[in-house]
This record gives structure tokens, sequence and C-alpha cells, in this order.
């Protein structure tokens, strides 16, 4: 084999290696995902997902949830410590995102749980008392590709 021939070769590989690794870093992942609770008590997830092509993408976020109702009187005060209701289950939402350039920046909201049932006495309003959200997870179910998002919790009235 020809010095010259050997040396065409020894660049088209290295090309390849470098198309090859181009799109291993493109692949569809999260950047970031973080977690808050809003006023209302809703789970809120902001993500940066990056490596995705032009098609919209489908997401769901997930997690298990804890949601505390209580009473409060007219003076703001939590009467009973009897009087409050603790409800868990999980919530669950999803949406379609278009990719821009690749890339979404964008948030997920879900909860919190319903009361349900529980109410309050007359003279009381029925308040969510406090929230947290654990094991949450968020999906690219487009992709298959998911990420754990850190657990949080947000206190409204200590009873």
């Amino acid at each position: 084999m020809s010095k010259a021939l050997r040396m065409i070769l020894l660049a088209t590989v290295a090309l390849v290696a470098l198309a090859f690794a181009g799109t291993a870093l493109a692949a569809p992942h999260f950047q970031s995902a973080s977690s808050s609770v809003n006023n209302s008590g809703a789970l809120v997830v902001n993500f940066d997902e990056r490596g995705l092509g032009n098609l919209n993408v489908n997401l769901t976020l997930t997690a298990d949830a804890t949601a505390v109702y209580a009473c409060i009187n007219r003076g703001g005060n939590h009467p009973e410590a009897a009087n409050k209701e603790t409800v868990q289950g999980q919530v669950t939402t999803g949406a379609s995102f278009e990719p821009k350039n690749g890339r979404i920046v964008a948030s997920l909201e879900t909860g919190p749980l319903s009361a349900g049932d529980f109410s309050c006495p007359g003279g009381q309003r029925l308040v969510l008392a406090s929230v947290s959200y654990t094991n949450i997870v968020l999906t690219d179910t487009s992709n298959n590709v998911s990420t754990s998002v850190a657990d949080v919790s947000r206190i409204f009235f200590a009873v």
C-alpha cells in the first residue's frame, strides 16, 4: 500500500470517528432539570433537553405526592390538630414540545392532589397546609430518555 493511500485511509478513518463522536454528543439528553412548588402547591419542573431533532417531542412528568389539608379559622389559626387530612398518591402530566435548534427549554406542572371529600365546619376555610413530591421523574417518551429530579416540599401553614 502506498504512503499516499495509507494517508487517505487514515484521514477517512479519523473523519468517520469524528462523525460518530459528534452523533454521540448529539443524542437526546437532559442538560438540566430542577423542581419547585408554586404558590398553588403544584410541582413545577423546569428542564433543558438537548440533542433533539426538529420533530415534536412528548414528555411526561410523574411524582409521588403528599398533600396535607387543614381548616383555618377567621383569625388565621388552625384550631384543632385533628382537623386536618393527609392525602397521598401519584401525580402525572404530559405535553408535546417543538424543539428549536434541537433543544427544548420549558417546564411541566402537575398537582397538588385534591382534598377529596374533606371539608371544614362553618366559620373555617379549607387550605393546603403543605405538599411534598418525591420520586420525581421526567421522561422523553419520544426518545426513551429519563431523568430523576430532586424531591421538593413546601409548607404553607404550620399545623
